[in-house]
């Protein structure tokens, strides 16, 4: 069961890197890798390292999602862009799967401001703050999941030095 464990936490740290980028749940996949290895025979964190990972994972899931709209506001967008963006970046998901998600979030604020009425540079701005916004959450669940990863990839190794 111990390597079961192990492989499957593996599979969910690396699925969850890649996630970081592409339409996965990233950082919860990852998280779910180090909970593996925890209750495998291989690791065991302590309960303020689980912990510790569990809140920032749900604080980066929380503003992966609020970033691009946070952007659009930033940028100087209005509701229209921020829900624009929303649209834009579901949309896009599905209608081009890897970059739709860039392309979909930056069309949709730009397309959300032009319908509020604001003027064309006004909403390439805010669709610029979406983008930015989009890219700001993705950086931060790639250096999560990317800590995760190394976390447990040395008590991993640690473990096996012990057993040599």
């Amino acid at each position: 069961m111990d390597i079961v464990l192990l492989i499957g936490s593996i599979i969910c740290l690396l699925v969850g890197l890649a996630g970081a980028v592409l339409p996965l749940p990233g950082p919860p996949l990852s998280l779910i890798g180090l909970f593996m290895l925890h209750y495998s025979k291989y690791v065991d964190f302590d309960k303020k390292t689980l912990t510790f990972f569990t809140l920032v994972t749900i604080a980066i899931s929380i503003f992966d999602y609020y970033a691009p709209i946070w952007g659009t506001k930033k940028f100087g967008g209005t509701k229209y862009g921020a829900w624009g963006s929303t649209i834009g970046l579901l949309v896009g998901l599905f209608v081009i799967p890897g970059f739709g998600l860039f392309i979909g979030a930056f069309v949709g604020a730009f397309l959300g401001e032009i319908l509020g009425k604001a003027a064309p540079e006004k909403a390439l701005k805010a669709a610029l703050g979406s983008f930015l916004g989009l890219i700001a959450g993705m950086v931060g669940k790639v250096i999560l999941c990317l800590a995760m990863l190394v976390l447990a990839m040395m008590a991993i190794a640690e473990y096996f030095m012990i057993m040599l």
